[in-house]
């Protein structure tokens, strides 16, 4: 049964980020369409992502009560329907406010993934799993942009979020037909006999430090490349005058990056093991903050080398954010095999909402991309290793 998860799970994983990179090359043009400024058509990215962590705490219980596949048949039929309407919207308002839908639809499969491979396989297996999915999900900020910007230029933006319903109409099917219930029966059981909503179930997790320290790891490298995202268009394509073709390929060659790191995550957790990949993780976080801090502060570059000024640092940061998430999602769940989904769902909130909150307060602040980028890496990185570096702080951050 488990060769045959892995591919319909990685057809699920590439819907969130695509709902995010596809449309990236045509935010200017968007603004100009919907007659809105470029920082909303921005928030509609912070909005999705804002959802799908918000989302997570409802949708856990409910995909440990009713099971997996309905959850993401469901989900499946929102994201597809909302992104039909998304390509019909006239002004931004309800772009933002289908974008919150989108975004809690996306909630849903994104539960699903991780319940299901907590679900089917043995620990030992499980932060490699992930990393696969990680490396199948660094495709599509590689190709997407590519994708979209090719769409947008002979069919107009709103061609992308109509690729984006086909697409995940497909995958209701390929679920529909092929994707079985993993959730066992005396999990079914013994969840339904308790309330759907049961706060104690989310204190016994949020109480377990190991747990939160390694939710706040993803969140770090989660904000980090969540800024990245929200700055890159308006940084390379209105500040640095780049031309759309020309933001494509320097986004998708960073994801390329992002995706090598992700296959070499399993080889590094095997010799080292997650902790130790963890480390190296945010370390190459750190340095591209210092990269950026010294490139973008220390000399004066224009064109073409202010963007590889620019994206160059970047890289480490997508490397290090594929690296971190398999082996940091497995140890924050690893206490939890028998609530995977409210366990799933309460790191996905923590790392979705908190990092979606820390843009949108970067966002008010005067900093321009690079900074941005800076200030959050170094405020979170920098505690993250100095707690790992901590003997009386062991219990949070060693491998159980």
């Amino acid at each position: 049964m488990q060769h045959r998860i892995l591919p319909i799970l990685m057809s699920m994983v590439v819907l969130s980020p695509m709902a995010i990179d596809i449309f990236l090359a045509s935010v200017p043009v968007m603004a100009i369409d919907l007659k809105a400024s470029t920082s909303q058509v921005q928030s509609t990215i912070s909005i999705f992502f804002f959802a799908m962590g918000l989302g997570q705490v409802f949708v856990g219980p409910i995909a440990d009560r009713y099971g997996r596949r309905v959850v993401a048949l469901a989900g499946l039929f929102v994201y597809s329907l909302t992104s039909l309407l998304i390509a019909y919207v006239a002004e931004i308002d309800l772009m933002q406010w289908l974008r919150l839908f989108q975004g809690l639809a996306a909630c849903a499969i994104s539960v699903v993934i991780f319940s299901v491979v907590r679900d089917s396989f043995p620990y030992h297996r499980i932060s490699k799993i992930y990393s696969y999915l990680n490396g199948v999900l660094s495709v599509i900020p590689a190709s997407a942009p590519i994708v979209g910007t090719l769409m947008a230029a002979y069919f107009g933006w709103r061609s992308t979020f109509i690729f984006m319903s086909i697409y995940a109409l497909l995958v209701f099917v390929y679920v529909l037909f092929w994707l079985p219930e993993t959730l066992s029966i005396d999990n079914k059981m013994r969840k339904s006999k308790q309330n759907l909503y049961d706060l104690k179930q989310y204190i016994i997790i949020v109480k377990d430090g190991h747990f939160i320290f390694y939710a706040l790891c993803c969140m770090a490298g989660m904000a980090a490349i969540l800024t990245y995202v929200s700055y890159a268009p308006v940084w390379l394509i209105a500040h640095l005058n780049m031309s759309m073709k020309t933001f494509s390929l320097l986004f998708g060659f960073n994801a390329l990056v992002g995706i090598s790191a992700a296959f070499i995550a399993p080889i590094l957790i095997n010799k080292f093991g997650n902790r130790k990949v963890v480390v190296i993780a945010l370390s190459l976080m750190l340095c591209c903050s210092f990269m950026l801090c010294v490139l973008s502060q220390g000399f004066y570059f224009s064109g073409m080398l202010a963007a590889i000024a620019f994206m160059g640092p970047v890289m480490l940061l997508s490397a290090g954010l594929s690296m971190i998430l398999g082996p940091a999602t497995s140890m924050a769940l690893s206490k939890f095999a028998d609530r995977a989904g409210t366990a799933s769902a309460l790191l996905g909130f923590i790392q979705m909402v908190g990092a979606s909150i820390i843009v949108l307060l970067v966002q008010q602040s005067s900093l321009l991309a690079p900074m941005a980028v800076v200030v959050v890496l170094v405020v979170f990185v920098v505690p993250l290793l100095l707690v790992m570096n901590t003997k009386r702080l062991s219990s949070w951050h060693l491998e159980h």
